[in-house]
């Protein structure tokens, strides 16, 4: 059977993964599905899959399959293609929380095939990006990044190098966590901001005089508010809540507690606080963003994202010598470093 790589869902996630496969040499033919029929041709017309078809179709012959699909989809998804995955299969998954996906997976996968969880991160350069879906796709949207790499007690050694070796082909430097802990980190940069956007929009259009603001809201309301319209969809940011509930309420804790804090100091015109705080947060941001470009923790320990000849590793081992032996005969030249 011909080595395939199967890719479910194909916005900036999905489609971006593929670009980034497809441009080392070498590598086996990929195929994808989208439940939207335009972003599937769009994939296919801007090279990030060979092809695409229906979702068993994608699954049924691959040997290494990615889920890039929102939370909330992702245990119907699992149902349905758990009996057509082949054996041996490895699944990796793109969501931002990885206790519930585990739970799903050890529910409609049969044993014999291997799930490892990925958690990748956007360029920095590409955090202003306006585009979004599969026209913010890009071969480099995880270039010198960390990729965060859960791999479930058990996981075979070979699966898990395989893991990494993924996160180097697409730029990134892997970093192994376990679910608890990826869901806590994720908790606070990814799934937080969004909800203390959904609370600020409740905040402001209950209140009476939003029937007139709202003529008036501009840049900051549609900035601070776009948390809740364009990441990730209502019903997945709910799985993730409640999944990880503990987790959760102790993050919003912590934000209601600085909220207090400065309501507080605002009540007694205590402008010297008042000006710490709105500095002190004004600095934080400016140094995350800084050290969000440096990346210096790519530096730190480890070997660098960057490793000569991964296509060949990752074909050598997982598709068999004879798979790799002929892509490599195929090379004009020694693949590039990513």
């Amino acid at each position: 059977m011909t080595a395939k790589i199967g890719i479910v869902g194909l916005g900036q996630i999905g489609a971006s993964i593929g670009l980034a496969l497809k441009s080392k040499p070498g590598m086996p033919e990929v195929i994808g599905h989208d439940r939207e029929a335009r972003t599937a041709r769009k994939a296919e017309s801007m090279g990030a899959v060979d092809s695409a078809t229906g979702l068993i179709g994608v699954v049924r012959d691959a040997s290494i399959v990615f889920l890039c699909l929102p939370l909330g989809e992702m245990a119907e998804t699992l149902k349905r293609i758990g009996p057509s995955l082949p054996e041996t299969a490895v699944l990796f998954d793109t969501a931002p929380a990885k206790r519930p996906v585990m739970a799903w997976v050890r529910e409609y996968i049969p044993s014999g095939r291997t799930y490892v969880g990925l958690v990748p991160a956007v360029s920095s350069s590409l955090l202003a990006a306006p585009e979004r879906g599969i026209e913010g796709a890009r071969a480099d949207l995880f270039r010198r990044t960390v990729m965060m790499i859960v791999a479930p007690p058990g996981t075979p050694a070979a699966v898990e190098q395989l893991a990494f070796k993924i996160a180097g082909l697409l730029g990134a430097k892997p970093m192994l966590a376990d679910a608890l802990e990826s869901d806590g980190i994720m908790t606070t940069a990814h799934l937080l901001p969004q909800l203390a956007a959904s609370a600020l929009v409740e905040a402001c259009v209950s209140v009476p005089g939003w029937t007139e603001a709202r003529k008036l809201a501009g840049l900051p309301f549609a900035g601070v508010s776009g948390g809740i319209a364009y990441y990730d969809e209502p019903a997945s940011l709910e799985v993730a809540a409640l999944a990880n509930s503990e987790v959760v309420v102790h993050a919003l804790d912590v934000l209601i507690a600085s909220l207090k804090g400065m309501r507080d100091d605002i009540e007694k015109r205590n402008q010297p606080n008042v000006s710490e705080r709105l500095h002190h947060s004004y600095e934080s941001r400016e140094r995350w963003l800084d050290e969000r470009g440096a990346a210096a923790w790519l530096r730190e320990g480890g070997e660098p994202a960057g490793l000569p000849g991964l296509g060949d590793q990752l074909m050598q081992m997982f598709f068999g010598s004879r798979l790799a032996e002929r892509a490599k005969a195929k090379k004009p030249s020694r693949e590039k470093t990513v």
